[in-house]
């Protein structure tokens, strides 16, 4: 393995956020819908009238958005909410009789309430409300609230955003962001109820405050800066690899792109179409700083040994650009997400090809999978046991629960023999 291109730093950035976070998670706690307010104007430079938005409103904003945009987004909402029915497919109540007496299983039964957050950036970001909400409503969770920060413009939620999160199918849908909207959903406050699971990306608070929450509330992953890691051989297309390295640097300034290859010839002339790119990319100062900080290219041996690469760094998405791409496949196991083939950018994922973008980061694909309509349900264990079954039991649990010195345990089992 030899380093081509080395990250300058380390993607991460380390302050007071913890803090600042639980000082606005306690404003939240103690001063509920007073406190939103007072963080909106604070932090967002807004000052609300509402925390929720109104159906009057919603149905202002498909006025406000271009027809195109409509379009697009229901055409990749059919494409999430169809994978994430097929996930629920794979899913199915189940129950065994191990023994006369005893019947074993499970039930599938979603959350009963879920809060999406959607985060706010230099552009609206209707596609995370479709991937945080469908998913959910495709679950059966039966009351969904969404929320995302106030765009100073529109003096509320983007309209893009609204007609994204109704779309989607959100039952309520509220006007509030950064950590204190996750406070609100933890807490719960005069307007807004509390709920039982959160889901959604957002910026380093967001994260902080999923984090200090956690246990309070229930959350999909603790997301941080995005990645990308891409493996190429000498038959990938120079200007694709490019173009999607790049396309993760305009995310971020703590944003990740690696590339794992097994060609010079490729590694160089990828550095060479970056820099062309750079030159008319609209996104540029931003593309260009991360890639300078935070961009990598590895010249590997082998495909083996670029493989064994990527599943030690866990990359939130995973490309692979070579001439044997199904033969890597089995070999892979730590990613968010996999993007198989030359046509297949990760752009694809993050918008329309089905499954979900809201992935593990930080090395965490090594244990955790990315939220897919399963992050919505419970999977409850049961059992019952007639007098036959009991009798079939006891023995053991009455011995067992002696070797551990638990006597009523004990006790329990040997009065139903």
């Amino acid at each position: 393995m030899l380093i081509l291109k080395e990250a300058r730093g380390n993607g991460q950035q380390k302050d007071g956020v913890g803090e600042v976070v639980a000082s606005i998670l306690d404003h939240v706690k103690q001063e509920g819908d007073r406190a939103l307010f007072d963080l909106t104007r604070r932090y967002d430079g807004v000052e609300l009238t509402g925390l929720r938005v109104q159906r009057e409103e919603i149905d202002r904003a498909y006025g406000l958005v271009e027809r195109e945009t409509i379009k697009h987004l229901q055409f990749a909402a059919a494409q999430i909410r169809n994978f994430a029915l097929h996930q629920l497919n794979c899913l199915q109540d189940m129950q065994i009789n191990p023994m006369p007496g005893v019947v074993l299983g499970h039930r599938l039964v979603p959350v009963s309430s879920c809060g999406a957050y959607v985060p706010a950036g230099r552009y609206p970001l209707p596609s995370s409300a479709l991937m945080s909400i469908i998913p959910a409503k495709v679950a059966g969770v039966k009351r969904i609230a969404a929320c995302s920060p106030p765009n100073k413009e529109y003096g509320g939620i983007h309209p893009a955003v609204l007609v994204a999160m109704d779309m989607a199918g959100a039952d309520e849908i509220y006007c509030m962001g950064g950590a204190q909207a996750i406070g609100a959903f933890a807490y719960g406050t005069g307007t807004v109820p509390r709920v039982d699971l959160i889901v959604g990306p957002g910026n380093r608070y967001v994260t902080e405050a999923k984090k200090q929450l956690t246990g309070m509330v229930g959350i999909d992953l603790l997301a941080g800066p995005s990645e990308v890691l891409i493996i190429a051989d000498e038959t990938a297309t120079p200007r694709y690899v490019a173009v999607d390295l790049l396309a993760k640097c305009e995310h971020d300034p703590a944003s990740i792109a690696i590339l794992v290859t097994t060609s010079r010839a490729l590694a160089e002339a990828v550095q060479d179409y970056i820099a062309a790119e750079l030159e008319n990319l609209e996104t540029a100062p931003l593309a260009r700083k991360t890639w300078a900080e935070n961009g990598q290219i590895i010249l590997a041996k082998t495909l083996e040994e670029a493989v064994e690469i990527a599943n030690s760094i866990a990359p939130e998405h995973l490309q692979l650009q070579t001439k044997c791409n199904e033969d890597l496949v089995e070999k892979l196991h730590n990613y968010g997400s996999l993007f198989i083939g030359h046509y297949a950018p990760v752009a694809f994922g993050d918008y329309v090809s089905g499954p979900n973008h809201i992935l593990p980061t930080m090395g965490c694909a090594r244990f955790a999978g990315g939220v897919w309509v399963g992050t919505f349900i419970k999977v409850l264990s049961y059992q019952k046991v007639n007098k036959e079954g009991a009798a079939a039991l006891a023995n053991t649990c009455s011995y067992l629960a002696g070797l551990e010195g638990l006597a009523a345990h004990r006790r329990s089992a040997d009065i139903r023999k």
